[in-house]
This record gives C-alpha cells, structure tokens and sequence, in this order.
C-alpha cells in the first residue's frame, strides 16, 4: 500500500486528511513565514532552497508566497515570481528558465474529483503544472492542474488556461484562447 504522499504525486486520488500530509503543510507554512520575514533577498532565496526542489541561479520570489508543500516546486535559473504568488503543488509544479509571473498568478496542481460522491468523501487529485522557458505569465492568470504552458508563449493577465498551450503563441480570456503567434 502506498502512503499518501505518494498517491498524490503520482497523480492518484489520496486523502489531503493524512496527518503525514498536514505535517508537511504546516512545515511549510512555517517556512513560508521566514520566507515573508526574511531581512533581504539572499536570506530569502535560502529559505526558498530548503523548501524547493530547486531554486535555480539568478532566481527570485518577491512574497509573500502560498505554497502547500514546496518540494514539489522547480524553480529554473532566472525565473521570477511576483507577489502574492498561490502555488499548489500537490503535484510537481515547474517554472522554467526566464519564466516570468506577475503579481498574483496561480498555478493550481490540485484539483477535486467531479463525482460528488467522492468529494463528499474528501478525496483530491492532482496534475503537474509546467511552465517552460520564457514563458510570461500576466498578472492574476491561472493555470489549471495537469497544463503545460509552451515556451516563449504569454498568458494574458486575468486569463484563466483550462489546457496545454503550444510554444510561441500568446493566450488571453476564460477560458484562454490563442490570439496569436509570437
């Protein structure tokens, strides 16, 4: 029987309940506050390096920042991250190299099974998230559980992406559309 932890990861239904999940929620949360405190920008990267999967060079996160476990996060070499930040990594969420995110995107690995039954239950899922190279995203965009946004592409801010989009194009609306290439 697989724990939790790995149910979730592996994108299979699990129970967000389990004590070892909420431990390692409130271990970031922890973390999370002396990210927001920090006195500077290297005391705040090394915050971010212990709760990370990776924090590549040249990277920055301007907080505050909401993530749910952050060892599910990749952060490549010069992404930046804005303020207000939401990251729901319950599955393994990638910013790529030069990515840029305005202030208070959502990239959103969580999501609720559709049959009522089972969310009575407390049952979640999750999806990777990615983000690949030079991609901008707007500010308050949402990217949904399971899309990968392609790289040099733009997401309009307020947009919310519902499904992958391709490389070099740029995306706006609700759900988010091509307009066009770039």
């Amino acid at each position: 029987m697989s724990s939790q932890r790995e149910r979730m990861v592996a994108g299979e239904p699990y129970d967000p309940a389990d004590p070892s999940l909420a431990a390692e929620r409130a271990r970031c949360r922890t973390a999370l506050r002396r990210f927001d405190a920090a006195a500077g920008e290297d005391e705040a990267l090394e915050v971010l390096r212990g709760l990370f999967a990776h924090v590549g060079a040249g990277a920055a996160v301007v907080g505050p920042l909401h993530c749910d476990y952050g060892w599910n996060v990749t952060l490549a070499d010069g992404a930046f991250v804005n303020t207000g930040a939401v990251i729901l990594d319950c599955a393994p969420v990638t910013i790529g190299a030069g990515a840029l995110l305005g202030p208070r995107v959502q990239l959103l690995a969580a999501d609720h099974p559709r049959d009522p039954a089972e969310r009575r239950a407390g049952i979640e899922v999750a999806a990777p998230v990615t983000l690949e190279a030079n991609t901008w995203i707007g500010a308050g965009a949402i990217v949904l559980p399971g899309v990968t946004v392609g790289r040099d592409s733009v997401v309009g801010a307020g947009s919310v992406v519902t499904r992958d989009v391709p490389p070099g194009v740029v995306v706006v609306g609700s759900p988010a559309r091509v307009v066009r290439e770039l």
